[in-house]
């Protein structure tokens, strides 16, 4: 039902974009676009202009779930609701394994439980890779079977940059919160990230995209998620913590990654570019 909606609105009022077959996603006086294979389709605007009356209210963009959008430059996921259902699907560059990685994000939360920040699943593994918030305000990489606590402040209403790296000749593992590093720990020497897995924003997976539980989901902002498959300089790190950085990751780029969204995120635009 669904299904035939969408087709019946974009048959109607986006007629240029229903004849190359393809979905409308956003929409504007001057302009209409159209996303394919390909890259996206542009028609004259008389095409796709709105009629007199509002679908939906005053609409400048159409997020349909399930469908993959590309890049996050500027842009911000808001997980408004504590529930099982909403999240995004993040789509990396394809790896087969990773011996070393640096995964950065930027996040703000005021929950005071246990949610996760980013969790990685595969096949075997739920918890392949898990940087999970606990209630006791300890951050915590979860990897595979081995879970590493780090005392570090708070989280809270202030976006902050955390950083974790991790290198399998040495196991060290180290944090870095607002460009300022942890103290070192080992672990998972000898180990590989393997492929082929999950990765998603706001739930922990305990089977590949399911199994998700409502007290664990994540609540607040989330943006400029990175992965990297080598440890990053600490120079590196801390400009990244200024909010500027003109290398993203060559795993996940948050510029450039594509993405698919599960359930009400907000794709809200940001300006932490302090440089």
């Amino acid at each position: 039902m669904g299904y035939l909606l969408i087709q019946l609105i974009q048959d109607i009022y986006f007629p240029a974009c229903a004849v190359v077959g393809v979905t409308v996603v956003s929409v504007s006086d001057e302009l209409c676009q159209c996303i394919k294979t390909d890259p996206p389709v542009q028609s004259k605007p008389t095409d796709c202009r709105m009629k007199n009356f509002l679908l939906l209210g005053l609409v400048s963009c159409i997020i349909l779930p399930g469908l993959v959008y590309g890049g996050l430059s500027g842009k911000s996921l808001v997980f408004s609701t504590q529930t099982d259902s909403i999240y995004v699907k993040l789509l990396p560059n394809e790896f087969s394994q990773l011996s070393a990685f640096t995964l950065c994000l930027r996040a703000a939360s005021e929950a005071k439980r246990g949610y996760s920040l980013l969790s990685y699943a595969t096949a075997t593994k739920d918890n392949e890779l898990l940087l999970w918030h606990n209630e006791d305000t300890r951050l915590s990489l979860y990897f595979g079977s081995n879970i590493y606590y780090f005392a570090l402040p708070e989280t809270d209403a202030l976006l902050r940059h955390i950083c974790v790296s991790w290198e399998s000749s040495t196991g060290f593992i180290t944090f870095w919160l607002n460009g300022v590093r942890s103290l070192q720990k080992v672990g998972n020497s000898g180990e590989v990230v393997r492929g082929g897995g999950t990765f998603i924003l706001g739930q922990e997976q305990d089977r590949v995209e399911g199994k998700f539980e409502s007290k664990q989901s994540f609540v607040g902002e989330l943006t400029d998620v990175h992965l990297w498959d080598h440890v990053l300089s600490a120079n590196d790190i801390k400009a990244l913590s200024h909010g500027c950085h003109s290398a993203g990751g060559n795993i996940i780029n948050w510029d450039t990654v594509l993405y698919e969204s599960r359930g009400n995120v907000n794709v809200e635009d940001n300006h932490d570019c302090s440089f």
